[in-house]
């Protein structure tokens, strides 16, 4: 670069602080490497042959960009510790309601959004105990709260005075569940099986949307997790407990373990948590 600028090795090797053979010998071993000649004599100077103005036209963005380099590092590394990778299994109404309080606190934090059971690389994740077990080794530290789980039925008067709901009443009722895939239909069937109950399936889906929209369109009963799913936004559908079955599931948020300290996902972490536990106190 020196000396195509120059294009003389003399003055170039001044500015380089080394000896005039030193500048010689680095061009002749690069016309080797390269299997083309740079430069040629004319008269005391020299001057770029065209394969050494091509090589030296491609350098030139490519140096000004390694200048920049350390700059751009720091910006990166700003950015990256400005960011939260949050997997979100379970109370994702919830959760991200956090989000969008805890940016007024921090607005300049980062909040990298996953559902993906699969991932490993989230430095906090929200999930049920069962994907939890799978992953203890990796977590450096694990908050637990119990989600309650209602049952959501038509705001009608066979419904309205009663504080909780018997399965065996609701047998018959048609169901609108999640899929059997889902964790949560696992959990929900298990409820049922406690009090010999086989609800009357008469849609499921593996959309939880599709299945919250349509209890909410009072089109079945069906059960509604607390936190995962939020209020019911209609007062066509009521939310009751469940009469003789502790019908809940345990969310676990853990944080997995970083080799390099973040202190703002520390920060995030137990403000998340504790923010959780409030709002399971509340409910």
């Amino acid at each position: 670069m020196e000396v195509a600028k120059r294009q003389h090795v003399r003055k170039s090797a001044e500015i380089l602080h080394v000896t005039q053979p030193a500048v010689t010998n680095a061009i002749h071993r690069l016309e080797a490497e390269l299997g083309a000649e740079l430069f040629v004599a004319s008269g005391r100077n020299i001057r770029l042959t065209p394969c050494g103005e091509f090589l030296y036209q491609e350098i030139v963005p490519f140096m000004a960009s390694i200048e920049t380099l350390p700059d751009r590092i720091k910006e990166v590394s700003s950015f990256e510790n400005a960011t939260v990778r949050l997997n979100i299994l379970a109370a994702w109404t919830l959760i991200t309601e956090a989000i969008i309080e805890y940016q007024r606190i921090d607005n300049k934090l980062h909040v990298q959004l996953i559902q993906n059971e699969q991932n490993d690389l989230a430095d906090i994740t929200v999930s049920t105990v069962q994907h939890y077990r799978h992953k203890k080794k990796d977590l450096d530290n694990v908050f637990v709260c119990t989600e309650p789980i209602y049952l959501a039925v038509p705001n009608i008067p066979r419904f309205q005075d009663k504080k909780s709901v018997s399965l065996k009443d609701v047998k018959d009722d048609g169901f609108i569940q999640l899929a059997g895939s889902k964790n949560l239909r696992s959990i929900c069937d298990h409820f049922c099986s406690l009090v010999d109950v086989n609800p009357r399936v008469q849609f499921e889906s593996d959309s939880p949307t599709a299945v919250k929209n349509m209890i909410g369109a009072n089109m079945g009963i069906g059960f509604w997790p607390g936190f995962s799913w939020g209020k019911v936004d209609t007062d066509r559908v009521l939310l009751k407990t469940v009469e003789g079955v502790h019908c809940s599931r345990d969310i676990v948020i853990s944080k997995r373990k970083n080799r390099i300290e973040n202190i703002r996902i520390d920060l995030f972490y137990n403000w998340l948590t504790k923010y959780v536990k409030i709002y399971s106190q509340r409910c």
